[in-house]
């Protein structure tokens, strides 16, 4: 298990999003400026076989489906292209049901750009690209279930004012798996 706080190189408030151009799980190459949102984008890197990502699918897309219509936009992002971990391959990708994009960062390469360190790791950006809120989903590690649902209270929070009080926790999950 890993601490996102652990990770010296991640991008720090107001940083900008390191653009990207990666394939989707449609099979279309998507670039950051083709998936951002109006108003907030939402990037988070994940996997397919992580215990900490999947209970948190459900949470993610009722992220997407209910700030949409807001100016949100939901993207995921797999750096885990590790032979070892063949679970979390492009193909098993195309198997999970989500309610936003999801890409697959063969090189791990934007992984790094944006200083991620585990799976869930969700970085939120304002309508230009500013890091406003690097956080975990909730306060549930693992199967149990959640009590307070940070990051879906922080992106409400910001649609209302523009700002956001809600105090930063590390994200706990599975180490991303490099290919060294």
């Amino acid at each position: 298990m890993t601490l996102m706080g652990s990770n010296d190189d991640r991008l720090q408030k107001q940083s900008i999003a390191p653009s990207f151009k990666l394939v989707g799980t449609d099979d279309k190459k998507h670039s950051l400026n083709e998936l951002k949102g109006e108003k907030l984008t939402l990037v988070v890197f994940m996997c397919n076989h992580c215990p900490y990502v999947i209970p948190k699918i459900e949470e993610l897309n009722r992220i997407a489906r209910d700030f949409k219509d807001k100016g949100l936009s939901v993207i995921g992002i797999n750096p885990n292209n590790n032979p070892e971990y063949p679970e979390d391959s492009f193909e098993n990708m195309k198997k999970l049901n989500l309610s936003f994009s999801y890409l697959f960062d063969d090189t791990q390469k934007i992984a790094k750009d944006y200083g991620a360190v585990c799976t869930p790791d969700p970085f939120l950006f304002d309508k230009d690209l500013k890091l406003v809120f690097h956080s975990r989903i909730d306060d549930a590690h693992g199967s149990e279930s959640a009590q307070v649902h940070e990051l879906y209270d922080a992106i409400k929070e910001y649609f209302e004012s523009e700002q956001i009080s809600k105090q930063e926790n590390p994200s706990m999950g599975c180490s991303i798996k490099w290919v060294y």
